[in-house]
């Protein structure tokens, strides 16, 4: 489609909002009509054609008592969608009073096929009529939508009966499809706080396709692929996965299909999402995209795809889903927890206020083992992903579950504002089940933050974005696998490393003399009893040792328990208490796998020289993964020489006696 006429269709349909809309509705609110009567205008007009055989059809359908039409109705309409009332929008023009308005055209809406009744129930539609009703603006809405000054429908519209002056050109459906992301980017732009939870910038889209067809480009064979997007929002990835993966296709002179399956919470941007496929003219993709949440009520549970893309919520507590799934600790998902060799459980539950790990994982669950491509991933998160979480926390598991997996291919940093919703950081997780051979045990890590091309005008905060030059450097590098100071080959056990626990030995002096409180004891006589025997073991046994003194004391387990907090004190100059470890002196080490000699090498090297009486607990000894682009991209500020400082000192101390002689010349 031209992109003049894509241009004006779009500011048409965007001037409706301020013409009819502007003092009845607040600017935010504007989509709450435009975008579903988009929809609802665009289907009237694909079903204006065939509305009379609808029609013939519901009469003998009717006639013959069946009660499930719909199949029917719409295979009479040639749409995966009809719609069985008497009316047209155009039919609604002509009533004059505001009831009968409303009454006709909630009849309307409620001739539509039950897919597209969930759209509208979504979209909370209905909600809306009452207050153009009392507005009196209904009928103005529907009379723009219709107006011979724009064409939604993919028949042209001529001037002349004879058709032979072109007035519109009709509108495809990937025309119609473009229009409809056009217009929820032109909503999300005028609504900042939400753009980012919908809607994942183009130019990042792109890319993260890029990262996922590229490598397997040539490999494409004559077949049908699948294509998911676990938090699809308004489905725009899924769009522009299937549009690369056609491309790519076309120019090796292959024939594929593509289904796109998606999941998504927001009832508003499912709504989107559903419109957007049935606009496409994609019927049964639309039924492939599940509502509610994909944590809790996974709507793809039993299924496996080829290729998966998203941009999960992060930073974004999913306690509500924790606590539908049973509560944080009793979670047994399948895809969130795993099994090491030994049979020794991994759960991979993130702390509550954090859960896009969960989604990478709900992907990792669905990949394809047996098919020749095996499955790719792309995935946004933010740095939380990639470093936060101790050894042994649900975070740390879950990395340590992909790496040791050898899933990850590359971690891209993507530059600061490039997204509309945050100014932070963001990496692109790249994954996949079928290394190539040399990738195999190895991740690399491309930073990419600083290639990026400036934005002439901000949207949200997003001020800059991948031209499609930056997008092709950055895939080159990938496939290429180059190392340079913004890409770095690292083997998976360089970002593995022991959590251990070091102890140090407890030390207590005996000071026999102190007083014991009388109400540590309940009878009299036990505490008399106590004290003789304190007395008696001071008089023979060292008081630099408490195993000898309590020996000494011939005194029970309880008792020694209750008194030793009264009669000792810490003393590092004394004898080790046999099997106890000083909670006060407790360290933890991180030791990296890549340690030469490993735990044992480390303790002897960087603790035994400063601490010799110190021990590792082994049974406390954790694994942990995280994930550093400061580790391996830093690059220090070089210092100024110490020269160069003292000249500019010097030279900054006469430029100040002069100004000084100035200013003293001046008053005298």
């Amino acid at each position: 489609m031209d992109n003049q006429v894509h241009n004006q269709i779009v500011s048409f349909i965007w001037g409706i909002a301020d013409d009819c809309l502007r003092d009845i509705y607040v600017r935010g609110k504007y989509r709450d009509v435009i975008l579903p009567m988009t929809v609802i205008r665009r289907l009237d007009a694909m079903l204006e054609g065939t509305k009379a055989a609808v029609l013939d059809m519901k009469k003998k359908l009717d006639a013959a008592g069946i009660d499930n039409q719909w199949p029917a109705l719409c295979n009479a309409a040639g749409q995966a969608f009809c719609n069985a009332s008497p009316f047209l929008l155009k039919d609604l023009t002509s009533r004059a009073k505001k009831q009968t308005l409303k009454a006709d055209f909630e009849a309307y809406l409620d001739g539509f096929s039950p897919n597209v009744q969930e759209i509208l129930e979504k979209f909370k539609f209905r909600n809306q009529i009452q207050t153009m009703i009392d507005a009196d603006i209904l009928g103005s809405v529907i009379e723009k939508f219709i107006s011979s000054d724009i064409n939604l429908s993919p028949n042209p519209v001529y001037k002349d009966e004879e058709r032979t002056i072109l007035k519109h050109p009709g509108l495809d459906n990937h025309g119609m499809g473009t229009i409809f992301e056009e217009l929820i980017r032109k909503f999300n732009e005028e609504n900042n706080e939400e753009a980012g939870e919908h809607w994942t910038p183009r130019d990042v889209v792109e890319l993260m396709a890029d990262l996922i067809f590229m490598p397997v480009a040539d490999q494409i064979k004559d077949a049908t692929y699948s294509c998911y997007d676990g938090a699809c929002g308004t489905g725009g990835m899924l769009t522009v996965a299937q549009e690369r993966l056609l491309t790519l296709a076309a120019r090796r002179g292959k024939k594929v299909s593509i289904h796109l399956f998606g999941q998504e919470i927001n009832p508003e941007t499912y709504a989107i999402c559903k419109a957007d496929m049935l606009l496409k003219g994609e019927g049964e993709q639309a039924e492939h995209i599940s509502y509610g949440s994909t944590l809790s009520m996974d709507g793809n549970a039993s299924r496996q795809f080829d290729f998966m893309l998203s941009n999960p919520p992060y930073g974004k507590s999913w306690k509500t889903d924790a606590e539908k799934m049973g509560g944080k600790k009793e979670i047994l998902d399948s895809r969130f927890n795993a099994y090491l060799e030994g049979g020794e459980q991994l759960t991979m539950i993130p702390r509550v206020s954090d859960g896009q790990l969960l989604f990478l994982l709900n992907n990792v669950a669905k990949m394809k083992k047996d098919s020749p491509l095996g499955s790719r991933i792309a995935e946004v998160h933010n740095g939380s992903s990639i470093f936060t979480g101790d050894a042994g926390s649900g975070e740390s598991n879950a990395r340590r579950y992909l790496i040791e997996n050898d899933l990850v291919e590359a971690i891209i940093a993507v530059p600061e504002n490039m997204f509309y919703n945050t100014g932070l950081g963001t990496f692109i997780w790249v994954l996949t089940n079928k290394k190539e051979e040399h990738r195999k045990g190895k991740i690399q890590l491309i930073d990419a933050t600083a290639m990026k091309s400036a934005l002439r005008k901000n949207m949200g905060k997003k001020n800059c974005e991948f031209t499609p030059d930056i997008r092709k450097e950055i895939v080159r590098i990938f496939l290429t696998m180059e190392e340079s100071e913004v890409s770095m080959i690292l083997n998976n056990e360089d970002f593995a490393y022991w959590t251990v626990t070091v102890e140090r030995p407890l030390r207590l002096r005996v000071c026999p003399d102190r007083e014991i409180p009388t109400a540590t004891f309940k009878k009299a006589d036990e505490y008399a009893s106590v004290v003789v025997a304190i007395t008696k073991a001071a008089e023979t046994a060292p008081l630099d040792s408490w195993d000898a003194f309590a020996k000494a004391t011939k005194l029970k387990a309880a008792a020694l328990k209750k008194i030793r907090p009264f009669i000792t004190e810490k003393d590092p100059g004394t004898q080790p208490v046999d099997g106890e470890a000083d909670a006060d002196l407790r360290d933890t080490e991180n030791i990296p796998f890549t340690y030469e000699g490993g735990i044992s090498a480390f303790i002897r090297n960087e603790v035994l020289p400063y601490a010799p009486d110190a021990w590792v607990d082994e049974k406390k000894t954790m694994i942990g993964y995280e994930i550093s682009f400061t580790k391996y991209f830093y690059k220090p500020v070089e210092l100024r020489k110490m020269g160069d400082i003292l000249e500019s000192l010097t030279a900054l101390e006469k430029e100040a006696d002069g100004m000084l002689s100035e200013v003293v010349g001046g008053i005298l």
